[in-house]
């Protein structure tokens, strides 16, 4: 792992990664829908859905909901346009402010760390790297869930959706975080579990790592041919120098 010996710096993805966030963001996407008098989605569909950033989000959810409803109402005998329907623009917009009021209420109780998360993230922020983060989720949801999850502490740079022009996969976040860690960005690891995440490394010259367990579209995180692909979310521990051993270490503290 010759790649890694020269890392000076680990930015990380949030939804996925670090955060199971599908149950809040179900929550949100379904009663977005629910309210507009559309078909919910349930949890199993939105994860394919996760990775873009909300505006994507629920374009994908709308357009689903649409085809659905549009599906049922054939089965019905009925036309499959219901005509007193608003425009599908204005529809996108009051359904993307609803997203918006309903996660709110559902972000911190509907988000929990994956395994190992935490004590991963003490060990490595005990060995003094700096650790930065990067999500295509709307800025005003990221520090509270980090708050709610103890872990703002460990980042000393986060960066969300609404804190760059381009998103992921677009390189300007990484670019963006790296230089803020002060480190080059191919000093720069980027862990994360789509193919949004390992393309933006790509782009922006990064180290990248794979996580086989978050939200990829359906796909294996292999085929977006990051540097590593880890299962765990504390492989990253002896792949930068610290050993496994180290997490009980951190809890017993």
């Amino acid at each position: 792992m010759s790649k890694l010996e020269t890392i000076q710096g680990v930015a990380f993805d949030l939804d996925g990664t670090l955060v199971d966030s599908a149950p809040g963001l179900t929550a949100a996407v379904d009663n977005a829908l629910y309210a507009l008098e559309l078909p919910t989605a349930g949890e199993e569909r939105v994860i394919t859905w996760i990775g873009n950033g909300a505006d994507v989000l629920m374009e994908r959810a709308l357009t689903w909901a649409r085809q659905e409803r549009a599906s049922l109402r054939k089965t019905q005998g009925k036309p499959s346009v219901d005509h007193s329907d608003i425009p599908q623009e204005e529809q996108l917009r009051v359904l993307r402010k609803l997203f918006d009021r309903y996660y709110a209420e559902f972000a911190e109780e509907g988000s929990y760390l994956f395994p190992a998360v935490a004590e991963t993230l003490s060990a490595l922020h005990g060995k003094g790297l700096p650790l930065g983060l990067v999500t295509n989720k709307p800025s005003p949801f990221v520090a509270p869930i980090l708050e709610a999850l103890d872990i703002a502490k460990y980042f000393s740079v986060v960066i969300g959706g609404d804190d760059v022009e381009n998103k992921k996969p677009h390189p300007d976040p990484l670019l963006l975080v790296a230089k803020k860690l002060g480190v080059a960005p191919e000093a720069l690891l980027f862990v994360g579990d789509s193919r949004n995440d390992i393309l933006a490394a790509q782009a922006a010259g990064c180290c990248s790592i794979g996580l086989t367990y978050g939200y990829n579209y359906g796909e294996a995180i292999a085929d977006s041919n990051p540097d590593f692909v880890f299962d765990s979310f504390n492989d990253l521990l002896p792949a930068l120098g610290l050993p496994h051993s180290e997490i009980q270490e951190v809890k017993n503290d």
